[in-house]
């Protein structure tokens, strides 16, 4: 390669910027999970941990007490015995030591905050109401029903029973029969139904039709549902098989008939004529959402219908408080009044929930979520143990406290959460009790709206006193507070109130599959709106085993990236506390990080990368054009787009809190404190709004800032009711015909988009804008190498691209019209880089064109191999049953230049096996030799050979004073014209021959790993070719060594010479020296230095 610096391209100023891209500074290194697993913790395994973590630069380790997950025999140190503190102390000082920061999960387990500390009045609760019916007038003296367990009382509540509460099917001499799918129930007169409840008795999930008959014959349809109790988990509800209750329109009949989509025990069936609140288990919280991935609307529901006659509603006046009856035994002494009146002794009690998954002797109840007092006493009890131990000279290494993902479900009531609940609403919520049993307080639009209220001061209190007070208990010990905003199981809060309470908040994503889809968002969005530089992922969790490799991790990686990330945390590093068991304790829930992995030494390189995305991707604030509202209704785990972002435009979501508390309106952009703007807002698809959110809202129209989507209707609240609508629908009237209700967010968006000329689904974006320079971060996701001519939403700045994998920064040839810059730039392969606009000035200015030859300089793409399937089969793996051939199909899409596509993409030609992931396994030949692929879904699979690499004739390579120089792989006449008109030309004469170095090479393996001591290869092939079965299995790492003679070509005038050693096809990372001198690590394709 010719090297040659051109005339007249004078030095510009070094950005602080450049610098850190050059040498990131250390607050950029990755985290990762430090998993101590089943009691085996060795101090000499943990200072090796460490000293490894530093040499390949993870900046710090979060240690968690994990069990039972790898069938591993306990080890010889206790949780919670000196000798267990003796070793996270040992930790925390050689940290210091080395320089590498610790975080500490903030109990045993990764989810979520417990114990065995946690006694049962601390511990996260939910409302039981056991009750009696007492017919007056009389004086009743009586113990009350008291449930087994831990019980506390919270109320006694005393009301006149509704008409037809009582009803059942054998108080109405009704009978049931049951057979395979079919549940019938036949009274024997006409009855007027208006509820039914289902009470499962065991692991159900069936759909279901309520249908009605006079006659036992014709039925009609009353009402489709489903009743789903397939997971019995009590962090998906503190009620496993919570009753199904299923309200609508009064309907009379004789014959009444359940219809099930199959065979199923559906448990206990009653139909009344009582009027009863619909879906009460969810809205209850009693049970939630029972898969990890809630969808957004699931917590919100159908205004239900008022009942026909209101002597089926319990008057909120009528509901009486006795708890000053109830002596402490239980007894309650009361003059009834005339009439039937029900009883209920309303209480807390746990939920069950547990912190997980942790060793035996640290595993307890959940610490309750809504109590600041009971977390303190949770937070001493560990976090503060180690505390105690360490003086703050000796653990100045300890950064963090963690709490990882949500996994222990809801709780709905607290100490003092109905005077919390009467300052916030304005209203008493002991009356509306009664409503948790599936009673109307009011009616039904009161009933519901108790719950709405109930539910967002639990999703409130979740976010402000469990993370806000671990935060705050964090800081009075010089810490910080780390958490993922978002929980696969029983999420309680609102994702972006959650985050946005914590110091640092992170997403997760998974090496495969989808999960990150939302996960990485709900994260980057939190911190955009609340003001956080760094968002962190959970990152390469679930992988295959001891399959992964930097390389295969990257596409991932970049995704993430352009989702918002810009920081981090790999999963996992698993505690290794022998030398002598390789390849050591591991597990199927993350990739392998730690130092028995092959390639773990040698992936400084891969690291550096990462550090030098961190470094531009922290500058500044992110660029979006979008902020959706995800709206008022919790619980909530996400936000939804619709209507949905046309390409080249960003996002974020945005929470009530902040539109209320934080933002403004300036230059008709919604703007935040921190730097963040949006050009439009939208409301999301919800017929209610709570009155000063909308006020909020319309005072943004009138400050000129373009709102999309439909206006309210109603508040969901019962604080205010029923004026509280009245105002709502005032200011709904105003902003008719302000508000954009048509659903066009692009003509709302009036500017071009932010990148354009690219394929969304193959190359992806992200934009940060520092001061006046902007980043754009390229990444493109397919196996194959392109050329792209992209537009970029900025005008009047120095085009440059920044390597993120070598640190090198290029000059690139651009052009303004329209208000956009147009490029022309290359991407390898799973490739990306960083596209930055930097603003001219004296001796730093555009180039305008860039040719050889006198014409535009371009890489040259490599020619693709041709493809021939030979066997594609799609399906369940050795299910010929649940598979099907797509040979034909594969081909066709190959012919068609797409040989990178999802598996999913099979499904047009028909699913074999529906409900199953399914897997492609593809048999080929490219040019002839032959292959074998598989992937499932909804991963990608490439057919091909190996990555193809990307040869570029020249770049113009910018060094570190700023400087321009030609880099040369072919020879002629280069030209660059600069925007100030200037013209530079330089001729390359001569570019040196490559050199294949050719002939023998010694392989040498490390002692006792099965392989010979050396073996000589008479040319490089792969190890799997030898017939020694030692080298043929051999997995590890082996010193390949050449002595080769190579003479350096003749200076040519003003031309340097930079050689480059290129190693071919490398699986899968090398560290190369050449003369003893370390040239670093190569960890992608060409695999050159």
């Amino acid at each position: 390669i010719c090297f040659l610096a051109l005339v007249g391209a004078h030095a510009a100023d070094t950005s602080s910027l450049e610098r850190s891209f050059a040498s990131p500074p250390a607050a950029t290194k990755p985290r990762c999970y430090w998993y101590w697993m089943d009691g085996n913790y060795t101090t000499n395994g943990i200072t090796k941990d460490l000293e490894a973590m530093r040499r390949v630069g993870i900046g710090e380790a979060y240690i968690g007490i994990i069990a039972d997950q790898r069938r591993l025999a306990p080890g010889n140190i206790t949780v919670l015995t000196e000798p267990f503190w003796e070793v996270m102390t040992h930790a925390i000082r050689e940290g210091t030591r080395l320089g590498v920061d610790i975080g500490v999960f903030n109990s045993p387990g990764w989810s979520q905050s417990g114990g065995p500390w946690v006694k049962p009045e601390q511990a996260m609760r939910h409302l039981v109401l056991p009750e009696i019916r007492l017919h007056g007038p009389q004086q009743f003296s009586g113990k009350l029903p008291r449930p087994e367990g831990d019980f506390q009382d919270v109320a006694v509540l005393a009301f006149p029973a509704p008409k037809g509460d009582a009803d059942s099917i054998a108080s109405l001499g009704g009978k049931v029969s049951k057979e395979p799918g079919v549940v019938r129930i036949e009274l024997p007169q006409p009855f007027t139904a208006r509820s039914l409840t289902v009470t499962p008795s065991k692991q159900v999930n069936v759909s279901a039709e309520l249908q009605a008959s006079d006659d036992g014959k014709t039925f009609r349809l009353i009402r489709k549902f489903t009743i789903d109790r397939h997971n019995l988990g009590v962090e998906v509800g503190p009620v496993p098989l919570a009753p199904v209750v299923v309200a609508f329109p009064a309907t009379t009949a004789r014959v009444f008939r359940l219809q099930l989509s199959g065979p199923s025990d559906i448990g206990n069936v009653q139909l009344s004529g009582a009027a009863r609140v619909d879906g009460l288990a969810e809205k209850s919280l009693a049970k939630v959402f029972q898969e990890p991935l809630p969808p957004f609307d699931f917590y919100t529901w159908p205004q239900q219908a008022e009942p026909d006659s209101s002597d089926r509603v319990i008057a909120s006046a009528s509901v009486q408080n006795l708890s000053q009856n109830l002596r402490p035994d239980g007894l309650l002494e009361w003059d009834v009044p005339a009439g039937d009146w029900i009883i209920q002794r309303v209480g807390m009690v746990p939920t069950g929930t547990k912190n997980s998954p942790a060793p035996p002797e640290a595993t307890g109840l959940e610490v309750d979520k809504m109590n600041r007092t009971a977390l303190k006493s949770h937070f001493d009890a560990y976090v503060g143990e180690l505390l105690a131990r360490m003086p703050a000279a000796e653990r100045k290494s300890w950064k963090h406290v963690v709490a990882d993902s949500y996994e222990r479900g809801p709780q709905n009531w607290t100490d003092g959460f109905a005077e919390k609940f009467q300052q916030r609403y304005g209203y008493d919520p002991i009356r509306y009790l009664p409503v948790l049993t599936g009673r109307m307080v009011g009616g039904a639009e009161q009933s519901n709206r108790f719950l709405w209220d109930l539910r967002r001061l639990v999703a409130d209190s979740v976010a402000l006193d469990y993370v806000g007070g671990l935060r705050d208990l964090c800081h009075e010990h010089g810490l910080k507070m780390w958490l993922e905003n978002y929980g696969h199981w029983g999420f309680p809060s609102e994702f972006l109130l959650y985050g946005g309470n914590a110091d640092e908040v992170s997403g997760e994503f998974w090496e495969s599959g989808d999960l990150g889809s939302i996960e990485l968002r709900d994260a980057s969005s939190a911190a955009h709106i609340y003001g956080k530089r760094q968002v962190f992922a959970e990152a390469w969790t679930g992988g295959p085993m001891v399959l992964s490799t930097p390389w295969s991790l990257k596409r991932r990686g970049d995704w993430a990236m352009c989702q918002g990330i810009n920081q981090f945390v790999l999963h996992v590093y698993i505690h290794q506390p022998w030398d002598d068991r390789q390849p050591g304790i591991n597990a199927p829930f993350g990739t392998e990080f730690n130092r028995h992995n092959t390639w773990f030494e040698l992936s400084s390189g891969w690291m550096d990368y990462l550090r030098r995305c961190s470094v531009l991707l922290q500058a500044g604030v992110q660029v979006a054009d979008v902020a959706y509202f995800i709206g008022e209704d919790a619980p909530k785990m996400t936000g939804t787009r619709q209507p949905e972002l046309p390409s080249g435009h960003d996002y974020d979501y945005i929470n009530a809190d902040v539109l209320l508390n934080r933002a403004r309106v300036e230059s008709s952009q919604l703007v935040l404190p921190d730097g963040m703007s949006y050009r439009v807002l939208v409301l999301p698809p919800s017929q209610t709004m709570r009155p000063q959110t909308l006020a909020k809202i319309k005072s943004f129209v009138n400050d000129g800032l373009t709102v999309l989507g439909p206006l309210p209707s109603r508040s969901p609240s019962l604080q205010g009711y029923p004026p509280c609508d009245t105002v709502v629908q005032k200011l709904a009237a105003e902003l008719k015909g302000r508000v954009r209700t048509n659903g066009d967010i692009r003509a709302a968006l009036h500017v071009p988009p932010d990148v354009a000329g690219i394929n969304p689904a193959k190359i992806l974006h992200t934009h940060r804008r520092d001061g006046d320079t902007d980043l754009y971060f390229l990444s493109n996701q397919a196996d194959m190498p392109t050329q792209l001519t992209p537009t970029f939403r900025v005008t009047g700045k120095v085009a440059e691209l920044w390597h993120p994998e070598t640190g090198m920064i290029e000059r690139l040839a651009s052009e303004t019209s329209e208000g956009v810059t147009r490029v022309s730039l290359p991407l390898a392969a799973r490739g990306s880089v960083f596209v930055v606009f930097r603003p001219p000035s004296k001796g730093f200015e555009s180039v305008a064109s860039f040719t050889r030859n006198g014409q535009p300089v371009m890489p040259a793409l490599p020619k693709p191999p041709v493809i021939q399937i030979k066997k594609a089969t799609y399906g369940v793996p050795g299910d010929a049953s649940r598979s099907r051939d797509v040979r034909s199909q594969v081909q066709a899409l190959v012919n068609g230049g797409e040989v990178d596509f999802q598996v999913g993409e099979l499904n047009a030609g028909g699913d074999p096996a529906f409900g199953v992931v399914k897997t492609l396994v593809v048999e080929y030949t490219a040019d002839g030799r032959p292959f074998t692929n598989r992937a499932r879904e909804p991963d990608s699979i490439y057919i091909g050979t190996t990555v193809l690499a990307v040869n570029r004739a020249a770049q113009l390579r910018s060094d570190k004073e700023g400087r321009l120089s030609i880099v040369a792989s072919e020879p002629g006449k280069y030209e660059l014209k600069m925007a100030g008109g200037k013209t530079l030309r330089a001729k390359i004469s001569a570019v040196p021959a490559s050199q294949e170095i050719i002939g023998a090479w010694n392989v040498s393996f490390p002692p006792k790993w099965g392989a010979p001591e050396q073996i000589t290869l008479d040319k490089l092939t792969s190890l799997s070719e030898s017939t020694n079965a030692g080298v043929k299995y051999f997995s590890g790492t082996a010193t390949y060594t050449k002595t080769f003679d190579w003479k350096p070509a003749a200076k040519s005038g003003k031309q340097n010479s930079e050689i480059w050693l290129e190693l071919g096809e490398v699986h899968d990372l090398a560290q190369e020296k050449l003369n003893g001198r370390d040239l670093g690590t190569v960890w992608q394709p060409p695999y050159r230095v």
